[in-house]
């Protein structure tokens, strides 16, 4: 994946982290629910009566905002070079980590963070660290 960093845009991005912070801490204080994707979406596989609907309207939200951010905006260009296998590879491994890790860095990152959970700070941590070794050993080592 390619990003153009010329492009970086602080104040949007600023603007975007104050949003994420306010709707994660709005549906914590409104709902009681903590803002973790990969709960959310594994939730909607198994679902509970009287709890699907704020699971849709959640996704449904990301993806519109998503969609309207694309259309409203110029979204920055991304290249992927990786084929579909080993996109699937990838997803697949994430989501058994995320199933490990106990959440995504969203529910862990976010979330566990501002509420001070030791548990979280760990969990990003060890997402961080497994990410920059995962960079280095694929840019730098097994990098032909």
């Amino acid at each position: 994946m390619t990003i153009d960093w010329a492009a970086f845009t602080p104040y949007a991005s600023l603007f975007g982290g104050v949003l994420i912070g306010i709707s994660a801490a709005m549906l914590v204080l409104l709902n009681g629910r903590v803002a973790g994707v990969s709960g959310i979406v594994g939730s909607l596989l198994r679902p509970t009566a009287g709890d699907v609907a704020w699971r849709v309207a959640f996704i449904v939200g990301l993806l519109s905002a998503t969609l309207l951010a694309t259309i409203v905006g110029r979204p920055p260009t991304i290249t992927v070079s990786a084929g579909y296998p080993l996109l699937i590879v990838a997803g697949l491994l994430v989501g058994f980590g995320t199933r490990l890790g106990g959440g995504c860095t969203s529910g862990h990152g976010v979330c566990g963070i501002s509420r001070f959970s030791m548990r979280s700070v760990v969990a990003t941590l060890v997402f961080m660290v497994a990410g920059f070794v995962a960079v280095y050993l694929l840019r730098h080592v097994f990098a032909g």
